[in-house]
């Protein structure tokens, strides 16, 4: 219990820090990464001892993920990107299960396409200030 307390602790510790220097990109990067911990840990029902495991290994596979270059043609990309996601599939699964493991691979387009319709809301609507759960 005393990880999940620490976890989340640090979770709004980060949104508190990303709020306050809102005007830096990288405390922007830092933002929207807590949010997108919040998002994956609430889809996949992260235990603590789940959580402990899955983001190391999470870190690693984004890391790889964001090595892949840049100039290849798109279906070397896309390859490429599937072939780190067949590297990792037995360690997620091993922490996740099979289940939770395949809703993990689809979360970060999904994510993706849930940030840029809020920052596209916050655009047209500049005045009413961006509340969690919008």
């Amino acid at each position: 219990m005393k990880k999940y307390i620490l976890i989340l602790t640090l979770l709004l510790g980060s949104f508190s820090l990303a709020f306050a220097q809102e005007g830096d990109n990288a405390a922007k990067q830092e933002k929207i990464q807590a949010l997108y911990v919040a998002y994956v840990t609430q889809q996949l029902q992260l235990t603590p001892e789940e959580a402990q495991k899955f983001w190391p290994l999470h870190t690693q596979f984004d890391e790889e993920l964001k090595g892949v270059r840049k100039d290849l043609p798109e279906l070397d990309k896309e390859q490429a990107r599937l072939n780190i996601k067949k590297k990792y599939q037995d360690g997620f699964t091993k922490i996740l299960g099979n289940t939770r493991c395949e809703r993990f691979y689809g979360m970060r387009d999904a994510f993706r396409k849930k940030l840029a319709e809020r920052i596209d809301k916050q655009q047209n609507n500049p005045q009413r200030p961006l509340r969690r759960g919008n």
